[in-house]
């Protein structure tokens, strides 16, 4: 499957997820405003009635025009012309809500109307027993008999989302799915890149193996040629080229054999007392014999105070060649490597830093992915595998440590690995 397809496939799931998801935000939020409207008008024809029966029982036959009004949210105000007693309002409230299924907590208020006083207040819950509640309701005596009453629903809107769970679990069922889609998804990419970089792998490999056997397979040739044999100086050259064509096949299967034990097998250290100056010095000479073909400069500035770490010394050893080997094939012609170290009171800090192109910040995670290279279109002027980095962090994750990638002073990149001085005990 085609890149372009694989994108357009996305773009379509993607439309389609927006879309759903759209519509069930706009059912959604239209089932709870009718909810809302129709438990609000249930509501005010509740306390409508409780109007009704007030007057009805003081035998006022006057007509209130709209008596109830909804001042704000879930607070209503409720105009009446009677004198109001708390035990009787709160009984002819519960009453009227009960009929109508309204079981919500609420609180009333009684207001005289000459100047907007709360006389009286109460907070009502469903859960309360209704004659036991009613019978402990004091009676109060009015100075005058202008009064009105509030009625205040403050868990109204969760009272409405509770009645909506038809729609909230038909939500997330459809987020769920969604969601289950999305991860296919990215399961699905993440399966069709690592099988584009396990072929990448696997033609670098082919690539770096044959060219070591074809040249010894030439040199062998040459060797059995007569003319040959009578040439020792001839013989000596060509069995040098041999030796070390084989070598650096060694290397290379050895490295690969490395990474599948990193894969499959839990990293055993084994860890004593070495200096990361020695290390360094170690492998600097065999980096430079390794490029002696193109105008290396290795600067090296060993400026830790205390570079002595409790560590696994090969390994410790096989992260500075990497280091300074992935240096070395990104920085052109002329390659140009710093490398410095530095130390604090928990460990030692080793820092290589080249004059290649860098390393774009999109990249700079990927990087320690087992066989990625940063794409370069169809053709790869460096030579490798796509394991020494993601070697570098095993290893130092083995040791507690820490990698990252930053600029370089110049145009480079710089890569600093942190590795703690560490004890037998860790």
């Amino acid at each position: 499957m085609s890149r372009s397809t694989i994108r357009i496939i996305i773009f379509l799931a993607a439309a389609i997820f927006i879309g759903l998801v759209s519509t069930q935000i706009v059912w959604v939020k239209r089932a709870y405003q009718i909810a809302d409207q129709q438990k609000k008008h249930e509501i005010e024809l509740a306390l409508i009635d409780v109007v009704q029966s007030i007057q009805l029982h003081s035998g006022d036959s006057t007509f209130l025009i709209d008596p109830v009004k909804l001042v704000s949210q879930n607070f209503y105000r409720v105009q009446i012309n009677e004198e109001l007693q708390p035990f009787y309002l709160e009984n002819m409230l519960r009453t009227e809500f009960l009929n109508r299924e309204i079981n919500h907590d609420f609180q009333y208020s009684i207001y005289n109307c000459f100047n907007d006083s709360v006389v009286f207040t109460k907070i009502v819950s469903n859960e309360e027993d209704l004659e036991s509640q009613v019978s402990q309701a004091p009676s109060v005596q009015w100075d005058d008999d202008g009064h009105y009453f509030s009625v205040f629903f403050p868990t109204l809107h969760f009272e409405v989302l509770g009645e909506m769970k038809f729609w909230i679990a038909s939500s997330t069922i459809l987020l769920c799915v969604l969601g289950f889609f999305v991860y296919v998804i990215n399961i699905i990419l993440k399966q069709k890149r690592l099988s584009e970089i396990k072929t990448d792998f696997i033609n670098n490999m082919t690539h770096e193996l044959k060219t070591p056997i074809s040249t010894i397979g030439l040199s062998s040739e040459v060797l059995l040629q007569k003319d040959v044999a009578l040439n020792p100086e001839r013989i000596k050259n060509y069995a040098q080229i041999i030796k070390s064509e084989n070598q650096r096949l060694q290397t290379q299967v050895e490295r690969v054999l490395q990474m599948a034990r990193l894969e499959t097998e839990e990293i055993q250290l084994s860890k004593k007392d070495c200096d990361i100056h020695e290390l360094i010095e170690v492998a600097v000479p065999s980096i430079e014999l390794n490029f002696r073909d193109v105008a290396l400069s290795i600067e090296t500035r060993l400026s830790a105070e205390m570079s002595t770490i409790f560590g696994d010394e090969m390994h410790i050893t096989n992260i500075i060649y990497n280091l300074l080997d992935n240096a070395a094939k990104y920085s052109g012609d002329a390659p140009k490597i710093l490398i410095e170290t530095s130390s604090d009171k928990t460990g030692v800090t080793i820092a290589v830093e080249d004059n290649g192109k860098g390393i774009p910040k999109e990249y700079r995670k990927m990087v320690f992915e087992k066989f990625f290279r940063i794409p370069t279109g169809n053709v790869h002027d460096v030579k490798g595998f796509g394991i020494g980095l993601h070697y570098v962090k095993s290893i130092t994750r083995a040791h507690r440590g820490s990698v990252k990638i930053t600029n370089g002073s110049g145009t480079g990149a710089r890569f600093e690995v942190r590795i703690p001085y560490g004890t037998e005990f860790d």
